[in-house]
């Protein structure tokens, strides 16, 4: 659906498969009271949830599991002033099922900075919304998106 505002919303389909473009995107969580935000790298599992790969003694996993925390990512292409946003939303918890981390090391993220003792974090996708910029600009009397 298009809105006056040069937006369009995404379906939660769209949303995922847009998402599975792109390897970096960032965890929204609550840190000393506070908003707090870290880039991260990611892959989707099959029913959507985020999984992320760290350090079992990072901050993160101490400030995100058992949490309900926010994923954003998107992808923006200035020069066209194109693009779009798309937010999971749900519980974050660490894997801690050996089956599911032996699957997971096969098939999951594989972290950028590895460490000695690496865990899995999954996201549940509980609330997924996006929106794509459709409107862009024109340049020289051009429309910039095609």
């Amino acid at each position: 659906m298009y809105s006056h505002d040069g937006f369009r919303e995404l379906g939660r389909q769209e949303c995922l498969r847009l998402m599975a473009e792109v390897p970096v995107g960032r965890v929204v969580h609550t840190r000393r009271a506070l908003p707090a935000v870290l880039p991260v790298n990611f892959a989707l599992d099959d029913d959507g949830a985020v999984l992320l790969r760290t350090s079992a003694a990072s901050e993160l996993v101490r400030a995100i599991d058992g949490a309900v925390v926010a994923f954003e990512t998107d992808d923006v292409d200035a020069a066209r002033h194109s693009g779009w946003s798309v937010v999971v939303t749900g519980p974050a918890s660490v894997v801690t099922d050996p089956a599911e981390h032996e699957r997971l090391a096969r098939t999951g993220p594989v972290s950028w900075v590895p460490a000695t003792h690496e865990v899995f974090v999954r996201i549940e996708p509980e609330l997924v919304t996006g929106r794509q910029l459709v409107g862009g600009r024109t340049l020289y009397g051009v429309n910039l998106i095609a």
